[in-house]
Order: structure tokens, then sequence, then C-alpha cells
């Protein structure tokens, strides 16, 4: 998991994008709207894709690696709006992420700023997109 927190952080040096490892053993990703999307919008950006390429890269050879892809919104604005955008920003960013890395299956989720979708946190002003990996060994091990 090392090697791969440090790969992505090379990969996003500069981006504003947030690689953490939680206490679970997850490498966590926070990505910031203003590289990710644009207000109101579920169209990932040029910089977003470069970030998920590189991400997409080191799941090829990971296929014990678990993906979740929480799409967050901004603080302002109804939940009638925010949720279905949230939802709609991580399955793009799961289908993208997916096809690159020749994955059959990703989980995504949205939650407006006000909700965490059990990530734990928000990324910044509660905006932007989260991806979480954790990778499973035999018998589940962590």
């Amino acid at each position: 998991m090392e090697a791969q927190k440090q790969s992505m952080e090379q990969a996003t040096q500069g981006t504003g994008v947030q690689v953490s490892q939680t206490a679970d053993n997850r490498l966590k990703l926070d990505i910031p709207s203003d590289i990710s999307f644009d207000t109101n919008r579920a169209d990932i950006k040029p910089n977003f894709r470069q970030i998920l390429d590189k991400f997409a890269e080191g799941l090829v050879d990971n296929a014990t690696a678990q993906i979740s892809i929480i799409g967050h919104t901004a603080n302002t604005g109804s939940d009638a709006i925010n949720d279905p955008l949230s939802i709609e920003r991580a399955a793009r960013t799961r289908d993208t992420a997916q096809n690159r890395a020749r994955r059959r299956s990703l989980a995504a989720a949205g939650c407006s700023a006000d909700h965490s979708a059990n990530t734990g946190s928000h990324t910044r002003a509660g905006r932007g997109t989260a991806l979480g990996i954790r990778h499973v060994g035999a018998a589940g091990e962590r």
C-alpha cells in the first residue's frame, strides 16, 4: 500500500489532490472540485481525467483492491439538486476509472455536503470526489 501511496502522491503532485492512508488501511484520494468538476456539472475535467488515468494504471495489476468512489457537491443548493449530482459525479468517475483499469466493478456513491456517505470526512468545503482503495488479500486479509 505504501508504494501505491507514494506513486499516487508523485502522480498528483501540484494538483491539490490529497493522498492519505486511513486507519483501516485504505488509500484515500481527495480530489478538489476545481480540478474535477465545474459547478452544477458532472462532466469530468481534463485535469481530473489525467489523475484518473494514473489511478487506473495502479489498479490494473491490483486485482484484490476494493475501490469505492464518493462524489461530493458544494455546500450550497438543495439536496434535491445536490444528491443526484453527487451520484452522477461518482458514477462518471467510476465509469472512467473502470474503463481505463479494465475492472468489472467499482463501487460508487454520492453525497451532498450535508451528508458523509460513510467517508468520515469531506473534501475541501464538502466538494469534489474521494477515491478509496483497500487491498484485500487471501481470505479477506487486509
